[in-house]
């Protein structure tokens, strides 16, 4: 991911491996890792059985916060693609019953924002 997309605050992509490495204690029996993305400090990932944010907060980032969305709360989830000029995607998720997305996450050209509606329709229209 470049700098100047990561200082916009757009989302790139994590290898498995890393995320695995990284993020496995936070996994329960039976849970794997399918996609990961990375903003500037803040992660989030999609397993198999749910929605994992990780958001690092205050100057240092030493304080995490680990955030689980069962994938049968999200209520719905839109896509909105990049236009002729424009170089990333956005993608909002609604959780429950809530009026306004409670999620909203950029991302940079370098992520086939079509491979993350697929996993999110795969596991929410289940």
């Amino acid at each position: 991911m470049g700098l100047f997309s990561a200082l916009l605050g757009n989302a790139g992509s994590v290898d498995q491996e890393t995320l695995v490495k990284e993020y496995q204690k936070l996994l329960i029996e039976g849970e794997q890792i399918e996609l990961g993305f990375k903003l500037i400090r803040d992660t989030f990932i999609f397993t198999n059985k749910r929605l994992i944010l990780v958001e690092k907060q205050g100057i240092t980032g030493s304080k995490i916060e680990y955030k689980s969305i069962i994938y049968k709360s999200i209520s719905r989830f839109s896509v909105e693609t990049a236009g002729t000029f424009d170089l990333e995607a956005v993608l909002k998720i609604w959780v429950s019953s809530e009026a306004n997305p409670s999620i909203i996450k950029q991302f940079n050209k370098s992520v086939n924002v079509y491979d993350v509606q697929n996993v999110l329709a795969h596991h929410v229209l289940r």
